[in-house]
């Protein structure tokens, strides 16, 4: 992304938090019937590492290594 302007690298990441947080607020709100605070938390972070993960697969063709656990 160094061609890239900055306003076009903003947009991108804020994307990318933005579908985290589309699939985190409705686990949470759903998950709050079923599982306790702690769990939720454990949930959510699972979450941002797979998007995390994926992002780094997909986008940045980088390899899947044990280091993202």
């Amino acid at each position: 992304m160094n061609n890239r302007p900055l306003y076009f690298v903003i947009v991108v990441s804020w994307g990318i938090a933005f579908f985290e947080y589309v699939l985190q607020v409705p686990a949470n709100r759903i998950g709050y019937q079923y599982y306790n605070i702690g769990q939720i938390k454990v949930i959510q972070e699972v979450i941002t590492m797979v998007v995390f993960a994926g992002f780094a697969l997909i986008y940045m063709k980088q390899p899947l290594k044990l280091d993202y656990l």
